[in-house]
């Protein structure tokens, strides 16, 4: 077969398998056959680049995006709707709806409010054109990129009498299971948690990176469609339309035809909510027919034809047993309230974050008190409020910890911050095992076998009291000890074995350096190719990295000097573990742009812009993030600002477009 027509072939089939996978819930082929199905695509394509298609199955785990987003002006309105908090609000604006409709017949349609981030997809000839959040109302921020990689959207609509350009709105989600996997990694990390998946959905969608939106896999149900030539005269019947052409609608939507079955409708799902996988506050409900919707009009704010029921909270009042102080990796102390089990949204709860002394003050708990907790569409338990009428008489105030509970040290407080942290980073018993657990963890040196529990072993029993202990075990050591088998010694053994093989810049993010997260470890890896050139490098040479800055600067120089941290750092030397930037990255992929100062604007189609600013260093050429009169020129993508075009004309500096920019470095 001629490749371009197997590309599109494999396009074609591709796109149609994640339909079926993440819309019908129906896959026909294994993960393994999809999985080399894409990879014979990446490779095609490769071959090809005369076929390349933004759009492409390939292009949806996303590549670095610029800062910032674009302001997009929205066609039509994204306006909020009307809210109700009990069943005889909805009644009400039911009657109103019939009063205002003169007797018409009119149906309604219900549907669930899911609890996410509001979305607004454009699509032409069958294509995304344009994602857009809500914004305002009026304008909103361009994060197409981010959601190309959202698998449940298709980039390309299946076969169907669809319009030739529409606009479908509806909302981004995090499902539970996702929204837990993301905050057990953040808590790991002792990264602030997320404390809902409507939260965890909106910071996604506008994270930089959509290689970390890609990664933690949202979800979406789509629930209005908008356009000059609709298919069908009302709403229920347009969106099972969408549901045919690859969108992913609610199954859960239904037509009602009296006000009866509306409150039938509340009363279902206020009980069944919390069997679905994704998150829920409410219902919608909605005029059918489009004629009665525009006859019906909009006030300022909201319109007239729809309304939004919110359901109440999960609220629950029980006794406080006591509030422990916890200690993290990083020192930071945390205070539990440590609750009577209760039961709330399906689970029990024993435990919930008191966040930091601020948020103690605020609340006023004493010994003995009896603490609400809310869940309220939220599965991290929120403590709201204490019934100070159960107190007990006398009662003293539970105060914070001025000593860190795991070592005694004085605590300190972080400058500009609520946290208390323990200065006592190498004598702290869970900051030294917490250290040990994040460097062999699977993004860091990925030594597979030791966890919490087996970090906790291995320290007290006087093996590994630092990171460099690692590379002194052996097999006849670690399999003398309670719950490590022959087996487990093996693998642990060939997991740090392995570690040395790691790239530098996981290297770096294992150390726990203060502030440097896998993003920063690797630019900071790029930027300074080995770690004898780090430990080389001021506070002021730190901080005139891109993106580093005087704090993390600081962090790093300080790191790096710490005795502790300089002999584990020559273990692990020693022990051969990567300390430098494979040669082969850092070599110039050419000479094209020697000598030149290049400015990027705009938005591209073909590569983020963080992967223009890589492109560029590669070729010789330097980036500026303002015009002067030492631009060389401006590669300016679509959406280029007014006031960068405007110094263009004024100093004459050229202005390059993505294809040009692409011949000129020959690709």
């Amino acid at each position: 077969m001629d490749p371009i027509e197997r590309i599109k072939q494999l396009r074609d089939e591709l796109n149609r398998h994640n339909y079926n996978y993440y819309v019908l819930n129906a896959p026909e082929i294994s993960d393994r056959d999809f999985d080399f199905m894409l990879k014979e695509l990446e490779k095609l394509e490769n071959e090809h680049p005369e076929s390349f298609d933004p759009l492409s199955p390939t292009r949806r785990v996303g590549s670095d995006l610029s800062k910032g987003f674009e302001h997009v002006v929205h066609e039509r309105p994204m306006m909020s709707l009307s809210n109700t908090y009990s069943i005889e609000e909805v009644d009400e604006w039911f009657e109103r709806v019939r009063k205002a409709l003169m007797g018409e017949v009119f149906s309604i349609v219900g549907e669930l409010k899911f609890d996410g981030t509001s979305i607004s997809i454009t699509y032409r000839n069958g294509r995304m054109v344009r994602a857009v959040t809500r914004g305002d109302g009026t304008q909103g921020d361009d994060v197409t990129a981010n959601v190309k990689t959202i698998r449940s959207i298709p980039l390309q609509l299946q076969p169907g009498d669809w319009p030739e350009e529409f606009e479908i709105r509806g909302e981004i989600l995090m499902p539970w299971k996702e929204f837990e996997r993301l905050n057990a990694e953040r808590s790991y990390n002792e990264e602030p948690l997320f404390a809902n998946p409507r939260n965890a959905a909106s910071g996604t969608l506008k994270t930089r990176d959509p290689r970390e939106v890609a990664r933690r896999r949202l979800d979406a149900r789509l629930y209005y469609l908008l356009s000059d030539n609709l298919p069908c005269d009302n709403h229920y019947d347009n969106m099972r339309k969408a549901a045919e052409w690859g969108f992913k609608v609610s199954k859960e939507m239904a037509l009602l035809h009296s006000l009866e079955e509306v409150d039938e409708f509340i009363h279902y799902w206020d009980g069944h909510r919390r069997e679905l996988p994704v998150a829920t506050d409410g219902l919608v409900f909605k005029v059918n027919s489009l004629r009665q919707q525009l006859n019906l009009g909009y006030t300022a704010k909201s319109p007239r034809w729809a309304v939004a029921f919110k359901f109440n909270p999960e609220r629950a009042c029980t006794p406080l047993r006591f509030v422990s102080f916890e200690t993290g990796r990083m020192g930071i102390v945390t205070p539990v309230a440590n609750l009577e089990p209760v039961l709330l949204s399906g689970t029990i709860v024993k435990r919930a974050s008191l966040h930091n002394e601020e948020i103690m003050q605020e609340l006023d708990i004493h010994e003995g008190d009896s603490l609400y907790v809310e869940k309220a569409g939220e599965i991290i338990p929120q403590i709201t409020g204490v019934e100070e009428s159960l107190r007990p008489a006398g009662a003293a105030r539970i105060e914070f910890v001025h000593e860190c509970p795991e070592c005694g040290t004085p605590l300190r407080r972080i400058y500009g911050e609520a946290s208390w942290v323990c200065p006592n980073k190498y004598g702290c018993r869970p900051q030294i095992t917490g250290r040990i657990e994040h460097f062999c963890a699977r993004r860091m040196m990925d030594i597979d076998g030791i966890g919490e529990e087996t970090a906790e072993l291995l320290y007290s029993c006087g093996l590994v009291r630092t990171i460099g202990d690692l590379y002194s075990l052996d097999e006849a050591k670690l399999s003398g000890l309670d719950r490590i088998g022959e087996k487990t010694a093996q693998r642990i053994m060939a997991g740090i074995e392995a570690s040395k093989q790691v790239p530098f810049e996981r290297v770096l993010y294992a150390l726990s350096i203060p502030n440097v997260g896998e993003t920063t470890a690797k630019r900071l890896a790029m930027a300074v190719p080995s770690m004898e050139h780090l430990r080389s490098m001021s506070v002021e040479e730190l901080s005139a990295i891109p993106d580093i800055g005087p704090v993390i600067a600081g962090n790093i120089h300080d790191f790096l000097r710490e005795p502790v941290n300089e002999a584990n750092i020559d273990t692990l030397i020693a022990a051969g573990v990567t300390m430098k930037v494979d040669e082969e990255r850092l070599a110039p992929a050419g000479d094209a742009l020697d000598g030149k100062t290049i400015v990027i604007s705009g938005t591209f189609s073909r590569h983020s812009r963080d992967e223009y600013k890589d492109i560029i260093v590669a070729q010789g050429g330097r980036n500026s993030g303002s015009i002067s009169k030492k631009t060389s020129f401006v590669l300016a993508g679509e959406n280029m600002g007014p006031a960068k075009l405007e110094k263009c004309g004024k100093l004459g500096i050229p202005i390059v477009s993505e294809d040009e920019f692409l011949s000129m470095i020959g690709e």
